[in-house]
């Protein structure tokens, strides 16, 4: 299915809008939704997206309860309950799911892609990819339905003390990475030192020295403040993150078949919703970051980094028996 910024936006505005007048009808299925992330996030709005039009389409039938900023716990506690049914949806980062599917950090090798709208494309709804991850789910047995595949921004370097203007600046850095041994891996390659942190204790790790260094979407990198830890932005566009919208297998089931007709959908519509907020964030931001928070960005040029990675990219997908993913990718 194809959208147009114009017609995604007034859609799920319409949604929104209608939504908020509220139903006096008590919900048959209460949905509970977690993000990880604070606003501005396209999760965030993806979700108030997703229960906009839930609610709206299933005539009240379905109610769903939004937790931002983690209020549920980190991802792979969340996944862990989404098995259980205790959590019903999730919109996240594909990384943070690496523990579980470990096919995802797939997604972390950089410059897989050249725009949001080429992983919309590549990935999206009805794509092969999400067919293939669709059938990794139950091959894993984790519990979940997969919804949508999608972009939420470009992921750029963060450091508390160094301005990046090449990859010869990143030696010695500790680097923040996810629990994701494609991120461990590539970073290693410029000589840096990874350390494993969970996102919700970044703020910390960057703080006390645990980490010098990390990377992390625009929306990401404000909504939780990393620029008081992290003030020297680069904006390196090493890769852009890909989100995942699931849920639980066991929730899922109990829906009868019109209602997950819509569950579907709304997944399906926020997540390009998502794509066209996160063009818009990562246009504004970088403004935002240096006149109000006292931000300083460089632009490095991306070929240095795109030349130490390269001849290495087809090694890491062999290594992490990724080989099948990277592939599908590049057809």
């Amino acid at each position: 299915m194809t959208f147009t910024r114009r017609a995604t936006l007034a859609v799920t505005t319409g949604w929104i809008a209608l939504a908020a007048a509220g139903s006096v009808q008590a919900a048959d299925y209460t949905l509970r939704l977690h993000t990880l992330v604070k606003s501005p996030h396209p999760y965030n709005d993806m979700a108030q997206a997703i229960k906009a039009e839930i609610e709206e389409k299933s005539g009240g039938q379905i109610a769903v309860e939004i937790f931002d900023s983690g209020q549920l716990g980190q991802d792979p506690a969340v996944i862990g309950e989404m098995g259980f049914g205790t959590i019903d949806l999730m919109i996240s980062t594909t990384s943070n799911a690496a523990q579980q599917i470990p096919e995802y950090s797939i997604f972390t090798m950089p410059y897989l892609f050249g725009s949001m709208d080429e992983v919309l494309e590549t990935v999206g709804p009805g794509s092969a990819v999400q067919a293939h991850f669709e059938q990794v789910y139950a091959d894993r047995a984790v519990g979940m339905k997969l919804l949508a595949l999608g972009a939420s921004g470009t992921r750029n370097m963060a450091t508390a003390s160094v301005a990046v203007s090449g990859p010869a600046d990143l030696a010695g850095l500790k680097m923040r990475t996810p629990p994701s041994p494609m991120d461990a891996k590539t970073w290693a390659a410029f000589d840096m030192h990874p350390v494993t942190v969970a996102w919700g204790e970044l703020y910390a790790a960057m703080q006390t020295g645990v980490a010098d260094a990390m990377e992390s979407s625009l929306p990401g990198y404000t909504g939780s403040k990393l620029y008081e830890v992290a003030p020297n932005l680069a904006l390196t566009e090493h890769t852009i993150q890909i989100n995942h919208t699931s849920m639980s297998q066991r929730s899922w089931d109990k829906l009868p078949e019109d209602l997950q007709k819509i569950v579907k959908e709304a997944a399906v519509s926020a997540n390009a919703f998502g794509v066209e907020k996160a063009k818009e964030y990562d246009a504004g931001l970088v403004d935002t970051l240096q006149s109000e928070h006292g931000v300083s960005v460089t632009r490095p040029d991306k070929a240095p980094f795109i030349e130490v990675l390269a001849p290495i990219q087809v090694e890491l997908a062999k290594e992490l028996d990724l080989t099948e993913e990277y592939e599908l990718l590049k057809q």
